[in-house]
């Protein structure tokens, strides 16, 4: 809040909107047509409610909209690493056998090495045989490779999971 005021929207509320960036927020009120004018030149927002609930509501809205989102991790799936195979052209992939859930291509991805994080990156290329997968469930071999990561060893552990924003609400 910058500015608050009984009466008339004025011209000098569009000035001091106007030098602060703000919105005019009127209730029940009107605004001058000199006010009008400057503000559509200026380009400064004037809303005028008659109902004050619209004007808690909008004003919330606008507020969360500055919010910054949640992430929530979502997991899909593990994969333990059985052997490394070299690709020319393509790099280094892991052999490796879903025990969990499923793995995803283009699915964010972290290897884990006894119990630390070693990369975070995202699952580049899902193989089945020699065949692209988009998926493989629990219980099947696959080739993972992980973009711009290479250094995997036998025993690896690949995990799968996906970000998901979420919208912070005011009450």
């Amino acid at each position: 809040q910058i500015h608050k005021a009984v009466g008339m929207v004025t011209e000098s509320d569009v000035l001091l909107a106007d030098a602060s960036n703000a919105v005019i927020v009127g209730f029940n009120i009107q605004v001058s047509s000199n006010a009008k004018l400057q503000a559509s030149q200026a380009g400064v927002d004037i809303r005028i409610y008659s109902v004050i609930y619209n004007v808690v509501d909008e004003i919330k809205l606008a507020l969360e909209g500055l919010l910054e989102p949640d992430k929530v991790e979502n997991k899909l799936g593990k994969a333990v690493v059985q052997e490394q195979f070299k690709i020319p052209n393509l790099g280094f992939i892991a052999g490796s056998k879903v025990t969990e859930g499923v793995i995803l291509r283009n699915a964010l991805a972290r290897l884990i090495r006894e119990d630390e994080i070693i990369s975070e990156g995202k699952i580049d290329s899902l193989k089945r045989f020699k065949d692209d997968a988009k998926e493989v469930a629990k219980g099947y071999d696959c080739g993972i490779q992980i973009k711009n990561y290479n250094d995997i060893i036998i025993g690896d552990v690949v995990e799968a999971y996906s970000e998901v924003e979420i919208k912070k609400k005011i009450k």
